[in-house]
């Protein structure tokens, strides 16, 4: 693939995120009653179950499995697995009204330069996960002249050499 740099695709913002469900009616209360999302209207052309609800800026497409005894429904909860992440206001309250909800969790902090993150994961009906956080207290600072690639052993250089922080 040919490397580009800057915003080749002109994207702005995210959209919305496609899940398949074993019940519509069980995901869409789960995301209406636990997340606060609201039920939006959907194309009428459509010609398969499903519901859209949007919310927090973005929307999430729940569509209907048409075999959903075949769907893999993940019990472990694992923060490495795949998951889209919300911010929040307070910790506490999220933790506690989980709690309320009977809703299993795992909490998990992340401290990088003396700032602590904390995240709870959980999984929807089906098994996604979800994570709530107060990941804002964590600054964005750009790889400055070096292409970004990942966090690994491999990037190690970047660990102990401070890379300056690049403010608008």
């Amino acid at each position: 693939m040919k490397e580009t740099t800057g915003n080749p695709l002109h994207i702005k913002s995210l959209n919305h995120i496609s899940l398949l469900c074993r019940s519509v009616e069980e995901s869409m209360s789960f995301y209406q009653n636990v997340l606060g999302f609201l039920p939006i209207r959907r194309p009428g052309s459509f010609d398969f179950d499903g519901a859209w609800l949007f919310g927090h800026g973005i929307g999430i497409h729940l569509l209907q499995s048409p075999e959903p005894e075949k769907l893999l429904k993940k019990t472990e909860i694992n923060p490495k697995d795949n998951h889209i992440s919300f911010q929040c206001e307070n910790m506490e309250a999220v933790e506690k009204k989980l709690k309320e909800m009977e809703i299993e969790n795992v909490r998990a902090v992340v401290e990088e330069g003396g700032i602590q993150v904390d995240q709870l994961f959980f999984h929807d009906p089906d098994g996604f996960m979800i994570e709530i956080c107060n990941c804002d207290s964590l600054p964005v600072v750009p790889l400055a002249g070096e292409m970004a690639r990942s966090c690994s052993r491999l990037n190690i250089h970047q660990l102990v050499q401070p890379t300056p922080q690049i403010l608008p």
